[in-house]
């Protein structure tokens, strides 16, 4: 008799894995899309499955192919790298593709990094359209975006949406550009806890858990949420608010802590977004590919030795939207005050190892640390704590007046090294004074 077939595993995350990443986790994820994956999840974890995951791109647009004729992992138009972020955003999972709903932060992070680094490339264009999704790597993510975005040209087009986690990494772009139809904003953190206890007890089903360490299974489902646990979770979605709010703040060079607080999670359609500062200008991806486009063929051709100030210097000015003389001025001002804070930097260091307790007996070391090193003062207050103080060729008093005579003691009985008396007036002034008392 012949063996069954042994069908393969369907690839893909399970409802059951797809849940432990959404409940009892702070995600930056717009309230609608909240409600539909607990609606689905709701009854169903672990019944059903994705379609297979795939890594294709959800637009036909560029080419994908390179002039060495290597695949890369985004589509290239006129020199112009465009990376989707379309779905509900995961921390980890590579290749997660538009087929799941989901796309995750590793693979455009590698998207991103290979953009970055290819000579073809001279701008990158995020097509976004999501709603946020987990708050892991999310910050990673946007820092990274903001990196890049000093080499070249950055922009993010909301397409038609960019809430929470998406309209994080979209603050860390050069420029936002809507369409009057964008949906974007909701900065603001979401936990969910599912209490099922009324559900098991209609179905006559009853949980023990039985654990080690007392917040184990704190926020498990089989019970109403304990006053303390709700404090907790409750900390840690403000903690996580606040990193979210500093992020967007420190992108948005045009809003304030304050600013951003105020807009109390709540998402703006086109104009509006603009309006609070969330945005910059409307315009179609046609026409932001259009201008993108010509910066890349105004460009260098290869970008090795690229300076890292430059492309923002030399950026067309209809990107930004702002005129030739306002932008130089904006980036001298911009420039005087990194001097002016990076002397003040500077000083506070020098004066911190100069002054430490470890740098006494060590000053010449010190001084070398503080000047000719770029060491913290941390580490340099360790260096100076593990050397040996040096001499500082003068004797103290008490190594002078060793094997000495007391005052008022026989002459006879003075033993003075020669050694000493040459190398120190004090040790000679000590016996002087013991043969005038004798």
């Amino acid at each position: 008799m012949q063996p069954p077939d042994i069908m393969p595993a369907a690839e893909g995350p399970t409802l059951a894995h797809l849940a432990s990443r959404v409940l009892k986790r702070p995600l930056l994820l717009h309230p609608d899309k909240a409600a539909i994956v607990l609606h689905v999840l709701q009854g169903r974890i672990g019944v059903e499955q994705f379609a297979p995951l795939s890594p294709d791109a959800n637009r036909f647009m560029g080419s994908r192919i390179g002039e060495d004729g290597r695949q890369r992992t985004y589509a290239i138009v006129s020199g112009v790298a465009t990376i989707p972020i379309v779905g509900s955003l995961v921390n980890r999972g590579a290749w997660i593709g538009a087929s799941s709903g989901l796309v995750s932060y590793e693979g455009l992070s590698k998207q991103l990094s290979d953009a970055a680094t290819d000579p073809e490339v001279s701008a990158i264009l995020l097509d976004i359209d999501s709603p946020g999704g987990e708050a892991s790597g999310m910050f990673t993510l946007a820092a990274q975006i903001a990196q890049v975005a000093q080499t070249m040209p950055v922009t993010a087009f909301v397409n038609d949406m960019a809430a929470s986690a998406a309209y994080g990494l979209a603050s860390a772009a050069r420029e936002i550009v809507v369409s009057a139809t964008s949906i974007v904003g909701s900065v603001g953190v979401v936990l969910t806890h599912l209490d099922r206890s009324g559900e098991m007890e209609r179905k006559g089903v009853k949980a023990t858990l039985i654990h080690a360490g007392r917040h184990k299974v704190d926020g498990h489902p089989f019970g109403p949420l304990p006053e303390a646990v709700h404090a907790d979770l409750q900390a840690e979605v403000t903690k996580v608010y606040d990193q979210f709010v500093a992020v967007v703040a420190a992108n948005r060079s045009g809003m304030s802590d304050q600013a951003v607080r105020a807009t109390e999670a709540r998402t703006y359609l086109g104009q509006d977004s603009i309006d609070v500062g969330l945005a910059d200008r409307i315009a179609t991806l046609d026409a932001v590919l259009a201008e993108l486009s010509k910066w890349a063929r105004g460009a260098t051709s290869t970008r090795r030795g690229f300076a890292m100030s430059k492309p923002v210097e030399t950026a067309p000015m209809a990107i930004a939207g702002i005129s030739q003389a306002d932008h130089n001025a904006a980036v001298e001002a911009a420039r005087a005050e990194g001097m002016r804070a990076g002397r003040a930097e500077a000083t506070a260091r020098i004066r911190s190892i100069l002054g430490c307790e470890e740098a006494k007996g060590r000053e010449a070391q010190a001084m070398v640390l503080a000047l000719d090193t770029a060491m913290s003062a941390e580490d340099t207050a360790k260096v100076l704590a593990a050397s040996p103080k040096a001499s500082s060729g003068v004797a103290s008093i008490a190594e002078r007046a060793a094997g000495q005579a007391e005052m008022g003691a026989n002459a006879g009985s003075i033993r003075i090294d020669a050694t000493e008396r040459v190398a120190s007036g004090w040790a000679r002034a000590i016996a002087n004074a013991n043969q005038r008392f004798a």
